[in-house]
């Protein structure tokens, strides 16, 4: 009988046997990782839309228009945004941002960068969806001007996104702690 080991034997044994946090296995997909995102998603998109659309209004900035932005989108795209503005809107920030924090961001955090607390993870997740909004969908995109020409409601945005980032965090924290 051959005792000798493989090359492949020692792989799975030195992965198998690595208990560094660089071994960072990603987030399994259940009806409890479905549950977070969506009451995430849920939150942060009620935290950004009330910062948003009534906070900064009330404080005399800008009101975010994430529906028009949305619907400028679509229309470059189809043709035509079909009044689809709202629906999109509502599924980005309920499941499809959510998801990427919970499936790609915080794995990679944990990665990466295991000592920064998850509230700052949130936070800068929130300013790369910004970039993504303004400069991704809105320029590059629709053909507005890059991060809506830095005006008032660009820094709206800014803020909004960071909160909907820090929210988002702070439930996936809550639910599963890093």
């Amino acid at each position: 009988m051959d005792t000798r080991k493989t090359d492949k034997d020692f792989i799975v044994m030195t992965i198998m046997a690595d208990p560094s946090p660089r071994a960072v296995a990603l987030p399994e997909f259940n009806i409890g990782a479905l549950f977070t995102i969506v009451s995430a998603g849920a939150l942060a998109t009620i935290a950004f839309d009330l910062f948003g659309q009534w906070l900064s209004p009330a404080l005399g900035f800008s009101k975010l228009a994430p529906v028009p932005l949305a619907n400028a989108v679509l229309k470059t795209v189809f043709g035509s945004h079909f009044g689809a503005g709202y629906l999109v809107h509502t599924l980005t920030g309920l499941i499809a941002y959510p998801a990427a924090y919970f499936f790609a961001v915080r794995p990679l955090a944990r990665l990466f960068a295991p000592r920064v607390p998850e509230l700052a993870i949130g936070a800068v997740y929130g300013v790369a969806l910004w970039v993504f909004a303004l400069y991704g969908m809105a320029h590059l995109v629709a053909g507005m001007k890059p991060f809506l020409g830095f005006s008032q409601i660009a820094w709206v945005a800014l803020v909004g996104h960071a909160l909907f980032g820090v929210v988002v965090a702070a439930v996936a924290s809550g639910r599963s702690p890093r």
